[in-house]
C-alpha cells in the first residue's frame, strides 16, 4: 500500500493538486521538488504519474514583507508579455488567495533548458560559441524588454509612470529599516547621496529588477527560451537594469556573489564594456549617465542581500545550513562600492 507523498514545506499536495486538476491534464499523483537558487520567493517543480513538469511559486514561509513577494502581480506581467518579443513560460494559473495553500500562488509551464546557475555547468554544455552567444541575447533580450509599450500590453497602470530613481530609493531605504535587523550607515549614506542627483527619466519602460545570466533559461545555441523571476518588475527607468547587469557581470574583487555566478567570469564571455555596447546598439539609449545606475545597483543589491540574510535568520526558508551567512558578509563590500561609484556628493565617478 503506497503511504502518503511527502512534500516539501509551502506545500500542501492535495489541494494544490485538486487545483491543478481543474486547469490542466494532470495524473496524479504529484511530486513537488525545489528549485535551488532562488533566495526570495519559493519555486517547486511539480511532476505528475506522467512524468510531465510544471513550476510553481510562492510566498516563502514567513515573508517579513508580504508585498515584496506578489506572486499574483509577478504573473500578471508574464502574462501581459506572451505575445511580445520577451520570451517568458507560459502559465497554467494563478490563486491569488491563501484558500489552497495558505499562500498565493501561480503554475507555469515547465520550459526545458539550461538555467545558468553555475560556471563550470556552462561551460560544459555550451560550447564557446553558444556561451559568447548567450551572452548578447542577453544585450539583445533587455533592449527589448524596454521597447515593450507599457500601455499596449495592459501594463500602464502597474505602477507610478514617474520618479522611478526618488520611488526606488524609497522603495528600498524602507525594505532596509522595516527588514534589517543590522545597523548599516552606509545604506544612509549611499542613499543621500545617490538622491542629490537623479538623473532625468525619459518616457517609462518595464524594469525587471534583477535581470541577470541565472534568471534565464537557455537553449543549447545560446537563445533564450525564458526570462524568470518577475518580482521586482516595476515601470521606470530601463538603465537600471543595465546598471545593475554590470554589478553582476563582474563581483566585488576576489569573491563571488552567493548564489549569483559572475557571467563576466564564464570562458567566452564579452567584457561588460561590449556588452553595454551591444545594448546601446540595440535600445539607442543615451548611456552617458550609466555610473550612476551601477551605484544605485550595488546599493539596491547590498539591500536585496541583507534582507535575504535577515529571512534566513528568522527562518523563512525553513532549515538551513549556514551559507546564508555569505549574504551578509558581502554587504559591507557592495556598500563600499556604492559609495566609491557614486562620489562624495552623490556625482558618479
Amino acid at each position: 500500500m503506497t503511504g502518503p507523498v511527502q512534500s516539501p514545506d509551502g506545500i500542501k499536495v492535495e489541494p494544490v493538486t485538486d487545483w491543478l486538476v481543474r486547469r490542466v491534464e494532470v495524473t496524479p499523483p504529484l511530486k513537488f521538488e525545489v528549485i535551488a537558487g532562488g533566495r526570495s520567493n519559493l519555486t517547486f517543480t511539480v511532476i505528475d504519474a506522467q512524468g510531465r513538469r510544471w513550476v510553481l511559486r510562492r510566498p516563502p514561509l514567513h515573508s517579513l514583507l508580504a508585498s515584496a513577494h506578489d506572486v499574483a502581480r509577478e504573473h500578471r506581467i508574464m502574462a501581459a508579455l506572451q505575445d511580445t518579443a520577451v520570451p517568458v513560460p507560459p502559465l497554467v494559473g494563478v490563486e491569488p488567495s491563501g484558500e489552497v495553500l495558505g499562500a498565493p500562488f501561480y503554475v507555469m509551464e515547465f520550459v526545458d533548458g539550461l538555467v545558468p546557475r553555475d560556471a563550470e555547468v556552462v561551460t560544459s554544455r555550451l560550447d564557446a560559441d553558444a556561451r559568447r552567444a548567450v551572452m548578447f541575447n542577453l544585450a539583445d533580450t533587455l533592449a527589448d524588454l524596454h521597447r515593450v509599450d507599457v500601455d499596449e500590453v495592459g501594463l500602464g497602470n502597474l505602477a507610478k509612470r514617474t520618479d522611478y530613481i526618488a520611488r526606488q530609493l524609497h522603495r528600498w531605504s524602507g525594505q532596509y529599516e522595516k527588514g534589517s535587523e543590522r545597523d548599516l550607515p552606509l545604506v544612509r549614506q549611499v542613499h543621500d547621496r545617490l538622491a542629490t542627483d537623479i538623473p532625468e527619466q525619459g518616457p517609462p519602460a518595464i524594469v525587471h529588477g534583477d535581470y541577470r545570466l541565472d534568471n534565464m533559461i537557455v537553449g543549447p545555441d545560446g537563445s533564450i527560451r525564458a526570462v524568470l523571476d518577475w518580482e521586482l518588475c516595476t515601470l521606470g527607468d530601463p538603465l537600471a537594469d543595465l546598471g545593475l547587469l554590470q554589478v553582476y557581470w563582474n563581483p566585488p574583487a576576489g569573491q563571488e556573489m552567493p548564489m549569483i555566478p559572475s557571467a563576466g567570469s564564464i570562458p567566452g564571455a564579452p567584457l561588460i564594456e561590449e556588452m553595454i555596447t551591444r545594448y546601446g546598439q540595440q535600445s539607442g539609449r543615451d548611456l552617458s549617465m550609466l555610473d550612476y545606475y551601477v551605484a544605485f545597483g550595488y546599493w539596491k543589491l547590498a539591500i536585496i542581500f541583507d534582507g535575504v540574510y535577515t529571512r534566513f535568520e528568522s527562518g523563512a526558508y525553513g532549515h538551513t545550513d549556514g551559507s546564508h551567512e555569505a549574504f551578509g558578509h558581502i554587504v559591507f563590500d557592495l556598500l563600499e562600492l556604492a559609495a566609491t561609484k557614486i562620489g562624495p556628493r552623490g556625482r558618479a565617478s
